[in-house]
């Protein structure tokens, strides 16, 4: 890799905010410190997205992608914009969607066209082309691409945009059963990707009736917990209802020669905004922390001397290191070596190394681990097996730290006012509740006026309920969990 030249390589920055004291503050300041992202941009809620992010996120998407491909998904290019006609097609889809949709005007000659929301309609119409009979199916499929929404709340970089980047797989299955299989496999690969290896840790909630997908049967998503106590909506996967493949009439012809419809999931894990929970989640008071797999430098080597010796030796592990895939990069820049440290440190890049004339003579090496925030000192021979080593040890702490998360964050509340107590104490309430389908959407509505608290759902492992739902005192048929959301 070559050296990477930052816009503020040359001027010191000062980043003091307490993460667990001010984590908003927290949040938006290192966004800027650590150049992620450029709110300036003139169109509210859109922004640049810097070098820093952009080279975590292509390593995000890689990791994402090449799961989806070894479990069978081919990727396409689909268009951006999608026909009026399209989205009207399915008439609960874009009722949810129409308030967000960005519509394009005065296009001549042409029906009028919408910037995709998501691309449900853009693919079975493919997909009515494609799929002729049953040897097609199961037919996965996936694309990377921007989608934009006109979100009308307050916009947050990466957390809440009107555009953001994400990978969405669309799939059809000949029968529902398959279909579910598919839904449970995406729960699989989320777990594969964001937890094993961008380290995060999330709960997997069904959603309420009132709070599926728009056209879904039933919708399922993870949710990770930020450390200011919400949680942020991460990958979710659909089992869509049959009203898709009527519309754009995908059918098949099965092994018994007759024509069915096929049955369709979609999946999104949304990368611009997972990389909203790596930056909060692993982040604390000095900046960011990265993941080996997925920082935009693996290693900054931070010279103490212009002696040449020095500076071919540092050549010469740069070098090693890139030989075996490490991106590295040396800082020469004229900062004093404080700055330097506090700078990379912000930045979150896994190990510095430190290289002077004392460790030229002595043919030693001093390295600092960013998840440790501490220092070592190892023999200048063996650094190629403690970087193998190492890297696998950055990624499990980093991970197990962040799996704490959750402990002790979850507390039961028996009556409304204790879901205040532990929504404002900033955890996650459970209780028990009426029901997650229609009839209980109205106790749900309490919940969030009263509390700024959403319900989120119910866990995969269904819990047995008990007693009385804590609105409005009928019995309670589930345990859901609430929790303030982005």
């Amino acid at each position: 890799m070559t050296k990477e030249k930052s816009n503020n390589q040359n001027k010191t920055v000062t980043f003091n905010i307490s993460k667990s004291k001010n984590f908003s503050e927290w949040y938006t300041d290192i966004i800027q410190k650590a150049e992620l992202a450029d709110i300036r941009y003139n169109i509210k809620g859109f922004i640049v997205f810097q070098p820093w992010s952009v080279l975590s996120m292509e390593k995000m998407f890689y990791f994402m992608e090449s799961a989806l491909r070894k479990k069978g998904h081919m990727p396409y290019f689909f268009p951006t914009v999608i026909p009026e006609k399209n989205l009207k097609k399915e008439s609960s889809h874009i009722k949810g969607f129409s308030p967000d949709v960005f519509w394009l005007e005065n296009v001549k000659g042409e029906d009028k066209l919408a910037l995709r929301p998501t691309s449900e309609t853009a693919f079975y119409q493919m997909f009515s082309l494609w799929i002729r009979s049953y040897k097609d199916l199961p037919f996965k499929t996936y694309q990377r691409a921007n989608v934009f929404r006109y979100e009308t709340k307050a916009t947050r970089p990466f957390l809440r945009s009107r555009e953001f980047h994400w990978i969405e797989a669309h799939c059809a299955h000949a029968t529902e059963e398959d279909a579910m299989k598919q839904v449970k496999e995406d729960m699989e690969t989320t777990k594969e990707v964001l937890h094993d290896i961008y380290g995060l840790p999330f709960i997997f909630f069904k959603r309420p009736e009132w709070d599926k997908f728009a056209g879904a049967k039933h919708t399922f998503a993870a949710d990770v917990l930020n450390p200011d106590g919400k949680v942020v909506q991460q990958p979710s996967t659909h089992l869509l209802n049959d009203s898709f493949a009527k519309a754009f009439d995908v059918k098949f012809k099965d092994k018994d020669e007759k024509e069915k419809y096929v049955h369709t999931t979609c999946y999104g894990p949304a990368i611009s905004r997972i990389f909203a929970s790596v930056i909060a989640v692993h982040g604390d008071d000095k900046g960011l922390r990265f993941p080996w797999k997925i920082a935009p430098i693996q290693v900054i080597i931070v010279p103490f001397s212009q002696d040449k010796n020095v500076l071919k030796k540092i050549e010469e592990i740069k070098n090693e290191l890139e030989k075996i895939n490490v991106y590295t990069s040396i800082d020469d820049s004229d900062k004093r070596p404080g700055e330097k440290f506090y700078y990379w440190e912000m930045k979150g890049v896994p190990l510095r190394i430190e290289i002077g004339e004392k460790e030229i003579k002595s043919k030693e090496l001093t390295i600092y681990r960013r998840d440790l925030d501490s220092k070592e000192k190892i023999k200048e021979k063996d650094l190629l097996k403690y970087i193998e080593k190492t890297s696998i040890e950055i990624d499990k702490n980093l991970t197990k730290q962040a799996d704490k998360l959750f402990e002790n964050n979850i507390k039961d509340a028996k009556t409304k006012s204790e879901i205040e107590k532990v929504i404002e104490s900033g955890k996650i309430a459970r209780c028990n509740f009426c029901s997650v389908e229609k009839s209980g959407e109205a106790c749900a509505e309490i919940i969030e006026k009263e509390t700024g608290a959403q319900v989120r759902g119910t866990k995969l492992e269904k819990e047995k309920a008990s007693g009385n739902c804590v609105i409005c005192n009928k019995k309670a048929t589930e345990v859901v969990y609430v929790a303030r959301s982005y």
